[in-house]
């Protein structure tokens, strides 16, 4: 049966905090008083005051609790039934207009319970309103239940005292099995949750992250919810354990416990109608509409959540949109759009940049006897129409899945691919580059598109969106290596020769690439461990990507030296060439939440952890804005390395006729991506097929816009003639040196 307790009325608004959680000479309201910075000053309430309070139908079980302002007009409180201690600060013959909501200020109608409220504030038809600590010109009507327990933990995975561990809220994320559980904590990052799931076997690190989270948080019962100034609540059933900042907008929700929504005048949150939120926390400048749930998740900043999306156990990363679909057990990084009804998340780590066509279906575990298999996706993944994935898969960065039920796992490790299932050869096929070759308007403009909409106000991480960054082109190095071995092999096969060493298939393959001959094309060239059949694994276009692929690494190193040569105040070019930073390698490099860090720093930085020298969360924010700072620094050395390894340039080599040569190149280059921009563009325009459902070229202008209207073209042609202007003067800068 129910347990229902039977206790004195009396004693309704008292005793918040259990006497055995009460610190020595503490009272109960110890926790409430430092959490109320309002710095109104109370008093008691006088004879006249008191009197037309109780004209007003107002009652309180003792009068002397209720303490006002000096400003504090009884007039405007009718029909409040008081308990515990109530503050209350002004009350003023104003009415408060919000999206044409026009309340008139004052405590109406109303139960009221061992709460402060601030200066020119609306509450009306507020059945239960209990333990909260409310802000100034709040604005709070039609609301079933809005209070606080003693125990509140407002959605940080901590416990208080007394409370048993088994009811820490945990995040289960990428992986069902709850195996990379992360406890959530407000100013969470992408960051922190990527290396609390990543590294399980770190038993140290794990354990530190643990105390870091609990560090931050008191284990005391007995704080109060808040509710920052100027927010409005309204025609909401239950609001619980909830923590909100300024400015919020809370509307028809029907349920919101034990939760942080954070908020700010710049960066308002808002949470609309038949939404349910349990045990979470609602980054800055959030927006969630129309019958979400969300349980036991995670929303950075500038997130989305609408029209009925499910977000279960997920820590979603900033500046991302989910509508519609249902998302489980996953870690996303930033810029993460997944719209349409029928697009299913689940188990797994999407490192951001990333889209999600309708009826994709990332996450079915219907190969495995248990729930514990992941998919990892690497920057700038795309599954399209209707693709269906199986546990475990890995893709590389930039990948693009054509429609189909993959029956395999996969582990594409070439970037830039489409992938495709070709079911009437029962094939799996690759074609490495094809954002280069086919689609360079969605590539670039993606980039320029995220770089625009972030809209965080704090950058504690440097979010890295050029689709050319160490992570990308580490992975371009790695699939020439592949793209050797398998035409090496191929040719070989063609030839019926003796079966060879890998490294005797590289150096074939690569003598055929590097002379870009056509013999290459007609070979059927399979590779192995990406897919987890027995059938064909083929790459297609392998001549013409290995080029591209060159020819964009050179890119890469090329822009990185020509920028830092232009910003030098060094007028002789030779000592300018003898400052770049010749003498580094090619590094590896870790995706931390959208950063990209060196593997090594990375590695000082758990060393670090281990010694106790980074010793909380807010260290190791500052590890994020030292990298933040040294990253163009870093990205230099990985850029120039790269040149030089593509092109097996020495130090000696980097003379001033060199550096014209490059800035040449590098002028063709952006012309060329140029013109793949605006040829991937025009298709939309000269394709039959897209132009059948309009009568005239003119009603498709109208419904489309005009070609040479697009404002993205617009904008990069623009950039390619300042840069063109740009290599000039630096062209003329080193053909004036010493010869």
């Amino acid at each position: 049966m129910n347990l229902i307790h039977k206790r004195p009325l009396q004693s309704l608004g008292y005793q918040f905090i259990a006497p055995e959680f009460l610190p020595p000479g503490k009272d109960e309201y110890h926790l409430r008083n430092t959490q109320n910075r309002s710095g109104i000053h109370y008093r008691h309430l006088n004879a006249a005051e008191l009197e037309s309070l109780v004209r007003n139908n107002n009652t309180s079980d003792d009068w002397n609790k209720i303490l006002v302002s000096d400003a504090f007009n009884p007039t405007l409180v009718k029909n409040c039934n008081f308990f515990g201690l109530v503050r209350i600060g002004k009350l003023e013959s104003y009415y408060l207009e919000f999206h044409n909501l026009r309340m008139p200020v004052g405590l109406y109608n109303s139960t009221i319970i061992s709460t402060d409220i601030g200066d020119n504030v609306v509450i009306d038809n507020v059945n239960f309103l209990s333990h909260y600590i409310i802000g100034n010109e709040v604005i709070i009507v039609n609301v079933n239940e809005l209070a606080t327990t003693s125990a509140s933990k407002f959605g940080n995975g901590i416990i208080k005292d007394g409370e048993p561990e088994n009811i820490r809220i945990w995040l289960e994320v990428c992986n069902e099995n709850a195996g990379r559980g992360i406890l959530p904590f407000n100013g969470m990052l992408p960051g922190d949750a990527y290396l609390w799931a990543k590294f399980r076997d770190d038993e140290v690190m794990m354990d530190k992250f643990k105390t870091f989270t609990e560090k931050i948080f008191d284990r005391q019962r007995g704080y109060y919810g808040k509710i920052g100034d100027r927010t409005v609540i309204k025609n909401c059933r239950i609001v619980k354990d909830v923590w909100i900042g300024s400015d919020a907008y809370i509307k028809g929700a029907n349920k919101i416990k034990n939760v942080t929504i954070n908020s700010s005048p710049d960066a308002k949150s808002q949470v609309g109608e038949g939404c349910e939120l349990v045990n979470g926390i609602v980054g800055y400048g959030c927006r969630i509409f129309y019958g979400v749930k969300a349980v036991r998740f995670f929303m950075a900043s500038h997130s989305q959540l609408k029209y009925g999306a499910r977000l279960i156990n997920a820590y979603l990363g900033n500046n991302s949109t989910i509508s519609c679909c249902e998302v489980l057990n996953t870690l996303i990084y930033p810029f993460h759009e997944q719209h349409h009804n029928n697009s299913f998340l689940c188990a797994a780590l999407i490192m951001g940049q990333t889209n999600m066509a309708a009826g994709a279906t990332i996450g079915s575990n219907h190969n495995s006897r248990s729930p514990d298999g992941e998919i990892q996706a690497g920057r700038g993944f795309w599954p399209g129409l209707c693709v269906s994935l199986k546990h475990n898969s890995r893709f590389a960065t930039f990948t693009i899945l054509a429609k189909g039920d993959y029956p395999s796992e996969l582990n594409i490790q070439i970037p830039f691919s489409l992938v495709s299932n070709d079911e009437s050869k029962n094939e799996l096929v690759i074609m490495p580059a094809y954002w280069f070759m086919y689609n360079l308007y969605a590539l670039t403009r993606n980039e320029w598109k995220y770089n625009a909409r972030d809209a965080r106000t704090e950058k504690i991480q440097l979010l890295e969106l050029n689709y050319l960054a160490p992570d990308s082109v580490n992975e371009i190095f790695q699939a020439l290596d592949i793209f050797c071995v398998a035409a090496g092999k191929a040719w070989s096969l063609n030839k019926n020769e003796k079966t060879k060493t890998e490294t005797e298939y590289h150096a074939i393959g690569k003598a055929l690439l590097e002379a870009d001959d056509a013999a290459v094309d007609g070979l059927e060239i399979l590779v192995n461990g990406f897919e987890n059949s027995d059938r064909k694994v083929k790459i297609i276009k392998v001549r013409k990507a290995y080029q591209v692929f060159k020819r964009i690494v050179r890119h890469y190193g090329i822009e990185a030296i020509l920028q830092k040569i232009a910003s030098s105040t060094n007028d002789d070019p030779e000592a300018v060439i003898a400052e770049l930073p010749f003498s580094a390698k090619r590094n590896a490099w870790m995706n931390i939440g959208g950063q990209l860090i060196p593997k090594d720093n990375f590695e000082k930085l758990r060393s670090d952890i281990h010694a106790g020298k980074t010793a909380s969360w807010s260290a190791i924010h500052k590890f994020y804005i030292d990298q933040g700072k040294a990253y163009q620094d870093q990205k230099l050395k990985h850029a120039l390395s790269c040149l030089m390894e593509i092109s097996g340039f020495k130090k000696k080599d980097f003379t001033p006729e060199l550096i014209n040569d490059l800035i040449q190149e590098n002028i063709a280059t952006k012309t060329w991506i140029f013109e793949g921009i605006t040829l991937s563009r025009e298709k939309d325009y000269t394709n039959p097929f897209r132009k059948m459902v309009f009568e005239n070229e003119t009603e498709m202008n109208k419904v489309i816009g005009k070609f040479e209207d697009n404002s993205f073209i617009k904008h990069k042609k623009e950039e390619l003639a300042d840069y063109k202007k740009q290599a000039k003067k630096l062209t003329a800068k080193f053909k004036s040196s010493k010869v």
